[in-house]
């Protein structure tokens, strides 16, 4: 049972290219299923979140870190009695426009595209679900429905000033970038934040860049890690880091959970829309779980994210990424036969545009292999 505030299939505002609805499956599992079966999601398994891929096996990538968020918000929509199909959807698609080696790779093709509009992962999402995923024969895109586009657009709020890529094609189809989204990628986006600085936790202590006792900084999260030694005093150290972290979700999830309560009720929407013109967030954390969220990034910018060995990786990715772009920019003859029949000419807007699409494209492995393929002398073509 989906509660008024929900998103109703049968309430769609339906899909830019009219299709048959299908016999056994909601327009929003059709929406989770096609992103699934995407080339976009399945390259996610090779790019990076903070490591580089071949740093580890047990790092999480795109494709791990999408799951896990698609589960938080999935039980988060439960309990709230949200559409669940739709609120997976939107977990598993938030990722598809980010290019290889994380925030760096992003970085690297945001300064490469300055002159050219800019680059931002989100609009670029968008643009993978609407035109860079050729796989049906009526249509380029996905074609998921309105609910899934403007979720995946404004997932973290209204847009103001949208991304050239996402001004383009709001222009075609108006997912209404002025107002807030639906409950679903409210509880999507709330999802990444708790998933991301989880494992992010987890991921640096693996990677020794900090230890437990530094978490001392954050008193809150410390807690965890001090409640589980009270219970087991010997528990060795994966163990600890597992069990301190499961229960540090779990009180991030229940604090959404009755604040976002205590909003529906203080509110009384009524409605998908109603949600959508309500003029602030409906889904979120407490002020007091807010402030530790704050206190955790802090700490994970200061002791992860800019600790000397991910600085010695985000430098190279950034370095990779704007060489690559040079290059093709210069030499567009050099892109693989389908991009090159797509660029015009050297340093043209336009091959601009297409050589970003083909870069934010790569895994990580692909692009250190394409990048010793050109500037190698001794590496074959």
């Amino acid at each position: 049972m989906l509660a008024s505030y929900a998103a109703h299939p049968a309430a769609s505002r339906g899909r830019l290219h009219t299709e048959a609805e299908d016999q056994t499956r909601s327009c929003f599992q059709r929406d989770r299923d096609r992103v699934i079966h995407s080339t976009a999601f399945r390259r996610l398994e090779y790019k990076t979140q903070v490591f580089v891929n071949h740093e580890g096996d047990h790092y999480r990538t795109r494709l791990t870190h999408s799951l896990e968020v698609a589960q938080i918000a999935r039980s988060l929509a439960r309990a709230l009695a949200l559409n669940e199909d739709l609120t997976e959807a939107l977990a598993l698609a938030h990722d598809l426009g980010h290019p290889p080696f994380g925030h760096a790779g992003e970085d690297g093709l945001r300064a490469a595209m300055a002159d050219f509009g800019g680059f931002d992962h989100n609009a670029h999402s968008i643009r993978i679900v609407t035109k860079l995923e050729q796989r049906y024969a009526a249509f380029d895109g996905l074609n998921l429905t309105w609910e899934a586009l403007e979720g995946i657009a404004k997932h973290n709020g209204p847009v103001a000033n949208a991304p050239r890529a996402l001004a383009k094609y709001n222009r075609e189809h108006d997912l209404e970038l002025d107002t807030w989204p639906s409950a679903e990628a409210q509880v999507a986006s709330l999802a990444d934040d708790i998933a991301y600085n989880n494992h992010d936790l987890d991921d640096g202590l693996r990677a020794e860049l900090f230890h437990v006792e530094e978490l001392s900084a954050v008193p809150e999260v410390y807690a965890a890690f001090t409640e589980v030694r009270r219970h087991w005093p010997h528990l060795e150290q994966a163990r600890l880091i597992h069990e301190a972290l499961r229960r540090l979700i779990n009180r991030m999830c229940m604090d959404a959970l009755a604040t976002t309560r205590a909003a529906l009720a203080a509110t009384g929407v009524q409605s998908a829309d109603e949600v959508r013109q309500l003029g602030r967030p409906l889904v979120e954390f407490s002020a007091g779980m807010q402030e530790i969220n704050k206190q955790l990034k802090r700490f994970l910018s200061e002791r992860m994210y800019r600790h000397y060995k991910v600085n010695r990786m985000s430098s190279k990715a950034r370095r990779v990424t704007r060489e690559l772009f040079d290059f093709f920019l210069a030499e567009p003859e050099c892109l693989p036969t389908d991009w090159r029949a797509l660029a015009p000419g050297p340093r043209t807007a336009e091959t601009a545009h297409v050589v970003c699409d083909f870069i934010a494209g790569m895994t990580d492995r692909y692009a250190l292999e394409e990048h010793r393929r050109i500037f190698d002398v001794n590496a074959r073509g």
